[in-house]
Parts: C-alpha cells; sequence; structure tokens
C-alpha cells in the first residue's frame, strides 16, 4: 500500500483507525511502520494510538472537533462551554472543547487543538444525544440544559453569580426550563438545585446573569 492509496480506502471518514488498514492480505508491521513514516513527514496526523485523520490537504472531510472528542475517548460527549457555544447560549467560541467522561479525566493536545475530559459519576453521566455536524459526521453532545448543569456542577465556581454573568447567557429558544429544573432536581445535588432555581428567571431577564442580544 502507498500513501497514494491512503485517501481512496478513507473515503470521506474525517477519522479512521489502523484496524481499517488491515484487513484482508497484508502485513500488520508493514502498515503500522508506514503509519508511522506518514505520521512523521506530516502526511498523517495521530490523535491517539490507533487513531489517525489524513492532514491537509489529502483529507476530503475536515474533522469535526466534537468528533475528534468522541473519537479520542470512547463513550464520552461534549459539553460545557463547547456545548452552550454551539448552541448559542454563550457568544464566545470556546478556547478548547471539553467532553464528559465516566472514565478517568485527561486532557490531549494533537495538531488538531486540545482536548480536555471531564470525569462525571456514572449516576450523572445522561443527557446528551447525537448530533449531524454537517459533511456526514455526528458526535455525541449535551443537551443545552445538561451542558448549563455540567458547567455548574464540573467548574470550580460554577455557581457563582459573578462566574454565571461572565458567561454572558444569551437569550435563545434554548434551553427548556422545565427540563432544566427537573434535571437540577433529580440530581439530587444542592448546587445544582440552587441553579435549577435561579436559570428560569435568568433566561427571562430577571437576574444579570443574561444579556439579552436583542
Amino acid at each position: 500500500m502507498q500513501f497514494t492509496d491512503l485517501p481512496g480506502i478513507v473515503g470521506d471518514a474525517p477519522l479512521f483507525e489502523t484496524g481499517l488498514l488491515l484487513a484482508g492480505d497484508v502485513n500488520p508491521a508493514d502498515v503500522r511502520r508506514r503509519l508511522s513514516r506518514w505520521t512523521a513527514n506530516g502526511r498523517l496526523y495521530q490523535l491517539r494510538r490507533g487513531r489517525y485523520t489524513l492532514a491537509p490537504p489529502y483529507h476530503k472531510v475536515k474533522p469535526h472537533p466534537f468528533a475528534v472528542e468522541n473519537a479520542l475517548v470512547r463513550g464520552s460527549y461534549v459539553s460545557l462551554q463547547a456545548a452552550l457555544a454551539h448552541y448559542g447560549l454563550i457568544p464566545d467560541i470556546a478556547q478548547r472543547t471539553t467532553s464528559v467522561t465516566t472514565g478517568r479525566p485527561g486532557q490531549w493536545s494533537t495538531p488538531l487543538g486540545i482536548d480536555t475530559f471531564r470525569h462525571n459519576k456514572r449516576a450523572w453521566f445522561h443527557g446528551y444525544q447525537r448530533l449531524a455536524l454537517g459533511g456526514g459526521q455526528t458526535a455525541f453532545v449535551a443537551t443545552p440544559e445538561k451542558a448549563l448543569l455540567d458547567l455548574v456542577y464540573l467548574q470550580p465556581g460554577g455557581d457563582d453569580p459573578a462566574y454565571l454573568a461572565e458567561l454572558r447567557l444569551q437569550a435563545t429558544e434554548h434551553p427548556d426550563l422545565a427540563a432544566l429544573a427537573r434535571l437540577a432536581e433529580a440530581s439530587g445535588s444542592p448546587r445544582l438545585r440552587r441553579a435549577g432555581a435561579l436559570f428560569p428567571p435568568a433566561f427571562h431577564g430577571g437576574t444579570p446573569y443574561l444579556s439579552d442580544p436583542h
């Protein structure tokens, strides 16, 4: 297999694993040597062991940061500021993508950016959905309501009114305030229950936590 064969094998997939190249009559050691060489000369980006993407200009579809996070740690979902920015609930673009996992927390720096993973207990690992990201890509992302509560729960000082004011939460059709209140109450967390009471008036302009873009 030559590098010129690889784009055709990968096709439109923005990310691929070593196993894709090991089918059929191939020498696994030779495949891994070639992957290592192509990574060293900048034709491939290695995201984690066994997980790659074609570097520009060779890729057909640019990997979406959310899809990259899902691929880096299986069984994770994107949340916190990145999800809030995606839904238009905060005006700033998140400088890094943060996901939630029941596994170990960690951070990876790849040629595509910095990816952060926060640990959360299994009982609080819910409230996410698969979203279409364009280019045939999808990723598991927290709902708007869960992204807000994940931020309050996992961010140090996340329930501090000053911190919430800095977020400049914007009035959009999101979130579902009834769902937000239900999630907060069901969590059993005093911090989240307090937040569940604070956010509804915020999204009606009743507190300084909200800035209305209109």
